[in-house]
C-alpha cells in the first residue's frame, strides 16, 4: 500500500488576474508539493482543509487502501497528484483516485493520463458547484466509471452521492441499499456502511473487519510476515 496520505487541502479562490497562464507555464510554476488545479487557462490554489474533511479522506484512504492491498487490486492516491483525462483537457487533483491493476499503464511518474477507475471528491464550502457540476461533467465525459461526491460538512445535511457510468456513457445515481450499504462497481467485494462516513472518528479496523472479515485480516497479516507465528513474551 502507498505511504500515508499528505494533509489534504480545500480550495480557495485567489486573485484571478495573477494566475492566468498556459498549461506549460503552470507546470513550470507548480512545485511538487503545490496543491492546485489548472482549469481553462486559470489556476485555482488550495488551502489546508478543515478537520472533518481531512478525517474523512484519512478514513477512506486507510480502509480502501488496505482492502486494495490485501486483494492486490491496484493503487490509490490522495491529492496532490495530477489527473489529465485528456491531453488537451484540464489538470485536476481529486481528493482520492483509484486505478485498477489492469489500467496501471495510465500511470506516469508525473500524473494519471486517462480515466482512473474511481474518483472521490469531498465537498468543501467553495467546491459545491465545482464537484457537483464542473467535475461531474468532466469525469462523465472522460469515462471515469465511478464517482463519489461526499459532503460531511457539519453545518450542512450530510450527503453521499454515488454515481456509476452507464452503457450510454452517462452517470447514474446509485441508491444506497435499505440497510445503508453502498457497494462499489470497480472494487469487487468492497462496500461501505454510509453511516461510517459521518462518524467523528471512523474506526478503520472495525470497518475493514466488517467488510472482509477478521479471518481475512489475520491471514493477510500472517502472509505479510512470512507465515511466522507471533512471538510470545
Amino acid at each position: 500500500m502507498d505511504a500515508m496520505p499528505p494533509v489534504a487541502e480545500a480550495p480557495v479562490e485567489t486573485s484571478p488576474g495573477k494566475l492566468k497562464m498556459t498549461y506549460e507555464e503552470y507546470l513550470a510554476w507548480a512545485g511538487e508539493d503545490t496543491h492546485a488545479e489548472w482549469v481553462n487557462g486559470e489556476v485555482v490554489v488550495f488551502m489546508p482543509a478543515k478537520d472533518p474533511h481531512q478525517t474523512l479522506i484519512g478514513f477512506l484512504y486507510e480502509v480502501m487502501g488496505l482492502f486494495i492491498h490485501i486483494f492486490d487490486l491496484g493503487r490509490l492516491w490522495t491529492a496532490p497528484f495530477e489527473l489529465k483525462l485528456r491531453p488537451d483537457g484540464n489538470s485536476r487533483e481529486p481528493d482520492l483516485m483509484f486505478l485498477a491493476k489492469e489500467h496501471l499503464e495510465r500511470l506516469t511518474p508525473d500524473r494519471i493520463a486517462g480515466p482512473p477507475d474511481l474518483i472521490i471528491e469531498i465537498v468543501s464550502d467553495d467546491s459545491v458547484h465545482r464537484d457537483r457540476v464542473d467535475k461531474f461533467d468532466e469525469y462523465e465525459a472522460g469515462g471515469v466509471p465511478e464517482y463519489w461526491i461526499l459532503d460531511n460538512r457539519p453545518q450542512t445535511r450530510q450527503r453521499a452521492q454515488f454515481y456509476q457510468l452507464g452503457p450510454d456513457g452517462q452517470y447514474r445515481l446509485i441508491p444506497v441499499e435499505a440497510d445503508g450499504i453502498y457497494r462499489s462497481m470497480v472494487l469487487p467485494g468492497f462496500w461501505l456502511q454510509v453511516g461510517w462516513l459521518w462518524e467523528e472518528q471512523p474506526n478503520v479496523l472495525r470497518a475493514l473487519a466488517e467488510i472482509i472479515g477478521p479471518e481475512k485480516i489475520a491471514q493477510a497479516l500472517k502472509e505479510a510476515t512470512g507465515n511466522r507465528e507471533p512471538e510470545t513474551q
